[in-house]
């Protein structure tokens, strides 16, 4: 819903539109555990519609995660200088190890990926929601950094991505 475009150009596959959010937020739901978390990166200007999205899949807001950048992703009216996430609980989990919900971000250069996510960024989050052996799932896998940083803290990790140029990038980099 973003019809997000980097500085160079790049595009991500289907971001023009929020069709898809219903009936992928739904899957993910059915998916997950009873009683477990999920946390989701959303575009601001049509948080309505994945919150909407959420809520018809069965999943709760139980936390909102900010990660402040020192740079400028995007300027207009304002300068986008952060990231944000929500935590979606589905039934009553149990937080393992709580974290702060403001968190570091270190920029990637979105060499992989037009929205590259950080490892470093997402380590103390699966940390602190899963325990070791658990399963991470991405269904919007991109350049693979969940489940790389799933692997690195010993999860099994299943990740889906449309584009075929970036699946490879993803099995590159788990294969180390």
């Amino acid at each position: 819903g973003c019809n997000y475009r980097d500085r160079s150009g790049r595009r991500v596959a289907n971001d023009n539109r929020t069709d898809w959010l219903a009936p992928a937020f739904a899957q993910v739901a059915r998916v997950m555990r009873p009683d477990s978390l999920c946390v989701s990166f959303y575009g601001w200007h049509v948080v309505d519609q994945f919150m909407a999205a959420w809520r018809a899949a069965g999943l709760r807001p139980v936390a909102h995660l900010v990660f402040p950048k020192r740079y400028a992703s995007r300027t207009g009216t304002f300068e986008a200088r952060h990231e944000q996430a929500y935590v979606l609980a589905k039934g009553h989990p149990k937080v393992p190890s709580p974290i702060g919900d403001v968190l570091p971000w270190a920029y990637t250069g979105n060499r992989l990926h037009p929205t590259q996510k950080p490892v470093e960024a997402l380590q103390p989050i699966i940390a602190a929601l899963t325990r070791p052996g658990d399963i991470v799932l991405d269904p919007f896998a991109g350049s693979g950094s969940t489940l790389v940083a799933a692997q690195v803290l010993g999860r099994g990790y299943l990740g889906i991505e449309l584009d075929a140029g970036h699946v490879r990038t993803v099995r590159r980099r788990l294969a180390g």
